[in-house]
């Protein structure tokens, strides 16, 4: 077996620092947005690789277009590329200004509102109902019953009515209150725990109970 060239060494070493450095930036930059917003970051750190496969497990490449709540620095978004997603399919919001650009930059060919996620309504045509499937970033136990209730409803508008709705949280119940959920018709169950980001984390799916699918 033959040993790598001096080009291919070099090479790697190469990617290796450039991911290490792209690595540093996304946590400096997610650090400094946490420090001015605190609140509406909820994590001091990004998400992890092992989060990002949990919370996107149940999606298809191909199925049509997701829509991602929270971007952050685009660690869901970038593990769904690597697994085969059109970039054209995604669909990130982040109301973050800095973190907007930062998304902008990395991810041009995928749709970016910089918005708050209860406004989708407001920015994308939601009777399309051309989305299969929600991923949320946002710390929704920083988030008031009302906001929680405006998001749902804008996102469950925008997806088809077999559409699911991925969240995660740091506790071990849904963020979303049984009240809220029973209001719109919506249904919650635990699908992941993950020991590999910090802190630990719960993943939730929501989608509409049985009835309101039908209706």
């Amino acid at each position: 077996m033959s040993s790598p060239s001096a080009h291919e060494t070099v090479a790697k070493t190469t990617q290796d620092t450039d991911s290490r450095l792209k690595w540093l930036q996304d946590h400096v930059q997610f650090v400094q947005a946490f420090a001015k917003n605190p609140l509406g970051i909820g994590a001091i750190l990004p998400s992890s690789r092992a989060l990002a496969a949990a919370i996107t497990a149940h999606l298809q490449p191909g199925s049509g277009k997701v829509l991602e709540l929270g971007s952050g620095t685009g660690a869901f978004t970038q593990y769904m590329l690597t697994r085969g997603f059109d970039p054209a399919d995604l669909i990130l919001v982040e109301q973050d200004a800095a973190l907007a650009a930062r998304l902008r930059r990395r991810f041009p060919q995928s749709t970016l509102l910089q918005i708050p996620a209860q406004t989708l309504h407001l920015h994308y045509d939601t009777t399309q109902r051309d989305i299969v499937a929600t991923v949320c970033g946002l710390p929704l136990r920083n988030m008031n019953r009302s906001v929680h209730a405006q998001m749902l409803k804008a996102t469950f508008d925008a997806m088809r009515p077999e559409g699911a709705l991925y969240l995660f949280t740091y506790g071990p119940t849904c963020p979303v209150s049984a009240y809220t959920l029973n209001a719109l018709g919506l249904t919650s169950r635990l699908t992941a725990f993950v020991v590999k980001n910090l802190p630990p984390a719960c993943v939730f799916c929501i989608t509409r109970v049985p009835d309101a699918t039908q209706g």
